[in-house]
């Protein structure tokens, strides 16, 4: 059971809209019940929910750091402009199971990885169907489930961190503009909304940041604004928080 609290680490410090809040809580709430409950098959069914959840985050933060990639990965979706013009991340429920991992090709997951993340799906379903038999009333097996998304989830996460240093260097270099001209003076405020709040950033994301080489912006002319603004950013989430 301990483990399976790992996943909040992947999931957004703030949400934009108090409902995906709500929901997140609620998934989480859902199978924590039921697992104390001893009830480890319908445990197993929020928890790859919030599997899912974790996915389309991602995909989210993929749609906005690289949407050039993601248009032309959206070319052939049923659900094309549902999906280009999604207002959250939940929005991407609407392309089916089984098709929206392809979108993680685009942070360099080859079709075995992209196999191995939807086979989850598979495993999900095969407990969600009235078929008349409980199959997983073991919490050896629960657990072991637990673990198997975890897994995946963490090779997610791998994938991810080239776009959150991309994420992270777009940001430095759009805020290190005279102060007047960003949307916060503040530099807290301008980390907080700008960065994480506005990037779903999760602690594994601040984790993956601040491993950033700011270093590599040394050539830029406003690299002093930027060195200060990152320093900022790991005063606001120093690595004994973060991990």
């Amino acid at each position: 059971m301990d483990d399976a609290y790992a996943i909040l680490d992947y999931l957004p410090n703030s949400f934009k809209e108090p409902g995906e809040q709500e929901y997140i809580t609620f998934l989480w709430d859902a199978f924590d019940s039921n697992y104390v409950n001893g009830q480890f098959q319908m445990a197993l069914l929020p928890y790859h929910m919030l599997y899912m959840s974790f996915v389309y985050f991602s995909i989210w933060q993929i749609r906005l750091m690289r949407p050039v990639d993601f248009l032309h990965a959206t070319i052939f979706q049923k659900n094309e402009k549902h999906v280009n013009a999604a207002p959250s991340p939940f929005t991407f429920h609407k392309v089916a199971e089984g098709e929206v991992f392809k979108f993680l090709r685009i942070i360099g997951c080859d079709e075995a990885q992209t196999g191995a993340f939807a086979e989850l799906v598979g495993e999900r379903n095969k407990l969600a169907h009235a078929n008349g038999f409980i199959i997983c009333n073991d919490q050896r097996d629960a657990d072991q489930k637990v673990a198997d998304i975890l897994v995946q989830v963490a090779a997610i996460q791998e994938h991810m961190k080239p776009l959150l240093h991309q994420c992270l260097k777009t940001f430095l270099i759009d805020s290190a503009v005279p102060l007047q001209e960003r949307e916060y003076e503040n530099p807290e405020d301008q980390i907080r909304e700008m960065l994480v709040h506005k990037h779903y950033f999760s602690r594994k994301d601040i984790v993956a940041c601040r491993l950033f080489d700011v270093q590599t912006l040394s050539e830029h002319p406003q690299f002093k604004a930027m060195a200060t603004l990152f320093d900022d950013f790991l005063s606001m989430y120093p690595a004994s928080e973060a991990n």
